[in-house]
């Protein structure tokens, strides 16, 4: 058993060729993906839909799977077959995209006996992610993905490691950012009121960056950002202000309170990312 399992592994690993399979109902994207992604080691396959990507894990030997966020309505609008039995004992998928939720990937999942879920938010993470999946060598890989993906690793060490604080009285905020930030090896502690997180710096002084929601009930994140910089240790803290409501002047009454930048939800990921890699860099 585990000698097959090696021999499995190891002919895996020396095969020349990957074989990749992107799903999305857009034909330009689509189009896109498979330019992005391919490459003298890895072949890709494009499928515009569930049944389509079903049958072609059916009948050919896929090594990872790609599903657009947007396949998973478009996709799944335009099937009209039934859940399939598994096409193959076990499948890496990755979902990509901002919109998606790995929990809607349900139906996918069950392509495969196993499967191992990953998301991508950025066209470089989606690399990074199939690169890692697929086993690939950086030797065998064209000289742009190299550079993309050095380029990716370098910035991420940036923030590796840092503690973020989440302000924010909605759960799903403070899940969707926090699922964000340690994506990138960042730490995170959250609270979903001001006075909460204003008493825990108060003791905790190793909070490298705070990221706070404007609009919260008893103490405002205006409030908030004021009552942090009597705080000696987080007078020179980044605080990133976010709102749901972008109200004229807002933008100056975040600033004239203390904070360093300010972001409207929702939240763009990669704008998010490059904010944080400057005031942390």
């Amino acid at each position: 058993m585990i000698d097959a399992l090696i021999d499995q592994v190891t002919e895996f690993t020396q095969r020349p060729e990957r074989q990749l399979l992107v799903v999305t109902a857009d034909a330009e994207r689509r189009n896109w993906l498979v330019e992005y992604l391919a490459a003298d080691d890895v072949h890709v396959t494009a499928a515009r839909d569930y049944d389509a990507a079903a049958a072609l894990l059916a009948g050919n030997s896929i090594d990872c799977l790609v599903v657009d966020a947007e396949a998973l309505h478009d996709g799944d609008a335009d099937s009209t077959g039934e859940d399939t039995e598994p096409a193959v004992d076990s499948l890496s998928i990755v979902l990509f995209g901002e919109t998606g939720d790995a929990m809607q990937l349900h139906r996918w999942q069950g392509l495969a006996r196993s499967t191992v879920v990953r998301k991508a938010r950025s066209p470089e993470d989606l690399l990074d992610q199939t690169s890692f999946l697929l086993h690939r060598s950086p030797a065998k890989m064209p000289e742009a993905h190299r550079n993309i993906l050095r380029q990716l690793h370098d910035a991420n060490e940036v923030l590796k490691g840092k503690r973020a604080m989440v302000v924010d009285d909605d759960m799903r905020n403070i899940f969707a950012l926090s699922s964000l930030l340690e994506d990138k090896g960042m730490v995170v502690v959250s609270h979903d009121n001001g006075r909460d997180a204003v008493n825990a710096l108060r003791l905790e002084k190793n909070v490298d960056v705070i990221l706070m929601d404007i609009m919260m009930p008893e103490m405002d994140g205006i409030d908030t950002i004021k009552e942090i910089r009597k705080i000696p240790a987080y007078k020179h803290v980044p605080i990133i202000a976010v709102t749901a409501k972008a109200m004229k002047g807002d933008r100056e009454k975040c600033m004239e309170a203390g904070a360093w930048d300010y972001l409207s939800k929702p939240v763009d990921a990669e704008l998010m990312v490059g904010v944080l890699r400057a005031w942390l860099g």
